[in-house]
């Protein structure tokens, strides 16, 4: 099981020539999920040369522009390039109106399936779901209704101790699924056989946290323990820790706050502010507090496997 993530925008506010708002693409246990959608997003696809074809569920965290302007822009592409397979697309409610309103003034009607699965609760939801991921909202704190994204794959079945099993000729082929689903095995004569005598543990899983917009929210560390990557945005500095509030924005800092307490193994920051000119001072304040930081950069790429 792998998971890897390509970073196509990690600046906040308005895109530049060298500065693109938040987009994610997400591969995890063979799914591919696109996270957000700035504008330029689609060039930002291309550029970093992902098919198309591979995106078939788009998150939303909330309806701000820099996070869903180029939203419109790359369904309307795939209309022109005649896509037929079916697109989802989750996001706060009001997304189905705006973008229907969008395809409808300009007669832009797409010919492929286009379903909207809005969101509403404050509190934490499974949202999608099939045999080998399940994504859950991270509700968030920011001016308006926002979420966060927990991706984690789905636990494989036990795998078989052949030479455990061997000690027990009764046991056959057809015996072995169910001890892959780990029920242990029942001999003739009545006596259990403890399925972790006969199995060894899968691999762990793996989770990738997205946090968008927020204000500092311990409640969501709860949602986050553990996981394996999280991105947590930090619009500004402790510097400006007075505007962070002001905004219901992050510093660099709080990020790393949260990723420590939740005891997450890496955290990669981004949404940086404009105003700041060296990005590098978003890893120093960090680390102050939690050590294994890394930037988003456009084009990056974080890969992890167990």
């Amino acid at each position: 099981m792998s998971l890897k993530l390509t970073i196509l925008g990690c600046h906040s506010a308005t895109p530049r020539t060298f500065a693109h708002p938040t987009s994610q693409f997400l591969e995890i246990n063979n799914r591919y999920f696109l996270i957000d959608c700035g504008e330029g997003t689609q060039t930002q696809i291309r550029q970093y040369k992902i098919k198309f074809s591979k995106i078939k569920h788009i998150f939303i965290s909330h309806l701000h522009g820099d996070h869903f302007y180029g939203l419109i822009g790359l369904i309307s592409t795939f209309g022109l390039l005649n896509r037929q397979t079916e697109l989802h697309v989750f996001g706060p409610k009001g997304i189905k109106e705006i973008i229907h309103l969008q395809l409808k003034l300009t007669k832009s009607w797409v010919d492929y399936p286009l379903q909207f699965h809005e969101l509403s609760s404050k509190k934490s939801e499974l949202i999608f779901e099939d045999e080998k991921v399940e994504v859950h909202t991270i509700p968030l704190k920011h001016r308006i209704y926002t979420n966060g994204f927990l991706f984690k794959e789905k636990l494989k079945e036990r795998n078989l101790n052949m030479r455990e099993i061997s000690k027990y000729p009764a046991i056959e082929i057809c015996d072995y699924q169910n001890l892959k689903n780990g029920k242990d095995y029942i001999q003739e004569n009545g006596k259990i056989i403890s399925n972790k005598d006969l199995t060894l543990d899968p691999p762990p899983i793996l989770q990738y946290a997205f946090c968008s917009d927020t204000a500092y929210y311990e409640d969501i560390i709860p949602k986050i323990k553990n996981c394996d990557l999280l991105y947590h945005e930090s619009t500004f500095l402790e510097d400006r820790i007075d505007l962070a509030n002001k905004t219901k924005h992050s510093t660099a800092k709080q990020a790393a706050t949260i990723a420590s307490k939740a005891n997450v193994k890496k955290l990669i920051l981004g949404h940086y502010s404009s105003r700041y000119k060296e990005e590098d001072l978003f890893l120093k304040e960090g680390e102050t507090v939690f050590k294994n930081i890394e930037l988003a950069r456009e084009g990056k790429i974080f890969s992890m496997e167990n």
